[in-house]
This record gives structure tokens, sequence and C-alpha cells, in this order.
């Protein structure tokens, strides 16, 4: 099963609806780890040390730097970019069927847009 690290700003209404669906699901919040604040480089780096998939809303920033990871031969575990403004339904149904049916280190060095539809 993939591992979440949500983002800062990440919409809390998905993570609520994710615990609800799956309580199982293993999602921890940047605000949770010690890394609160911290530039996306630090982020990405604990998201890495943790082989966690990053959930962000973040399309100008966070891209750029896990790019830059994946050119640098850095570990990547995978970042999901969920757009602002996206049904959180459609959201919430990809992220269980994504976080279930994956295999381990499948997003390994890629960015995946959502939804999938």
């Amino acid at each position: 099963m993939v591992r979440y690290l949500a983002d800062e700003n990440f919409n809390n209404d998905i993570l609520r609806g994710l615990w609800l669906r799956a309580p199982s699901i293993d999602i921890a919040r940047v605000q949770d780890t010690g890394v609160a604040g911290a530039d996306d480089p630090t982020v990405l780096e604990r998201a890495a040390d943790e082989g966690r998939v990053m959930l962000s809303h973040d399309v100008n920033t966070l891209v750029g730097h896990a790019n830059k990871r994946i050119a640098a031969g850095r570990r990547m575990p995978g970042v999901f970019i969920v757009p602002r403004g996206t049904s959180l339904a459609a959201v919430i149904d990809d992220l269980l069927l994504l976080a279930e049916c994956s295999r381990e280190g499948e997003w390994e060095g890629r960015v995946l847009y959502l939804p999938l539809r």
C-alpha cells in the first residue's frame, strides 16, 4: 500500500474523507512530522526518507523541486498533485485506488496529476 505525506496546505477535507473511508490508510501530515514551515526540498527529503508519496496542491514550486531531485538521481517516491477546486469525491476515490492498487515503488521518480479521469 502506498504511504502518503500530505503537504502542509493540503486540503484537510480530503484527508478526513480518506480516513473515513479507509481508517487504516497511512497518511502523515507535514505539520505533524517536525518539518512544518520547511521549504519544498526539505519536505521532499522527508518524504524520501520515509518512502512516502507527497500529496500537494502546489503546481508552481513543488513539481520543479521534485524534478530537480529526479534529475540529480536522488530518491523521490512520487508526487501526486491535486489542483485546487477539484472534486473532493473524485480525488478521494483516486487516492484510495492508488493507495490500494499500486505496487511498491511504482511512483518512484514520477509526478502524477489528479484526478485520473
